[in-house]
């Protein structure tokens, strides 16, 4: 069974520099990641696979987040806060461009409406935009408590961290929705061919 992020050892996944969802990486409790695992399996990757392993990424960091919103002001574990914040834009950055490169630009050729999967891509590229803008704020918040730094204002911080852990999910809540189904309809039609 799996422990909750931040807590022994567990398993995060991340995305490599060119934006593939990467081979999931173990972090320990000293909280350094080992060397980068092989990329050469993710290549075989299918886009549907991909983009599920990228989602559970974004609600397990989700739930991380969600996590330290609920122990501030004052038990916020401090180690938990330097991995995530090593971990948030990066990720985020990562399953965005891979979104922005693959996924929307297959959306888009097989979605049976362009005018209205074009608006689609267009909010979700907006929200992209937010999301790490976000997500960088959160970050130095994130690495000023794991240096000990007291939190000014506990209350907005903690908001700020719920609209970033709410927001994405309902971004993958559409994604799971609205694209997916139409890449795995793809991908069976693929492999029946």
């Amino acid at each position: 069974m799996s422990r909750p992020v931040g807590f022994g050892t567990h398993k995060v996944g991340l995305f490599n520099s060119v934006g593939a969802p990467g081979v999931g990486m173990e972090f320990s409790d000293a909280g350094s990641p080992p060397a980068r695992p092989d990329m050469a399996s993710e290549s075989a990757l299918s886009p549907l696979t991909l983009m599920r392993r990228a989602h559970r990424n974004q609600l397990v960091l989700c739930d991380a987040i969600e996590d330290i919103a609920d122990r501030l002001p004052g038990n916020a574990d401090p180690i938990q806060c330097l991995r995530i914040a090593g971990m948030l834009v990066p990720l985020l950055r990562g399953i965005h461009r891979y979104e922005e490169d693959v996924i929307f630009r297959s959306f888009e050729s097989l979605s049976p409406d362009a005018e209205s999967s074009a608006r689609s891509i267009q909010r979700l590229r907006a929200e992209h935009v937010e999301d790490e803008c976000l997500a960088d704020e959160i970050t130095e918040a994130l690495l000023a408590i794991g240096h000990g730094d007291q939190i000014r204002n506990p209350e907005a911080l903690g908001y700020m961290m719920r609209t970033f852990f709410e927001t994405t999910r309902r971004h993958v809540a559409f994604e799971r929705e609205h694209i997916l189904p139409l890449l795995a309809q793809a991908a069976k039609s693929t492999s029946a061919a």
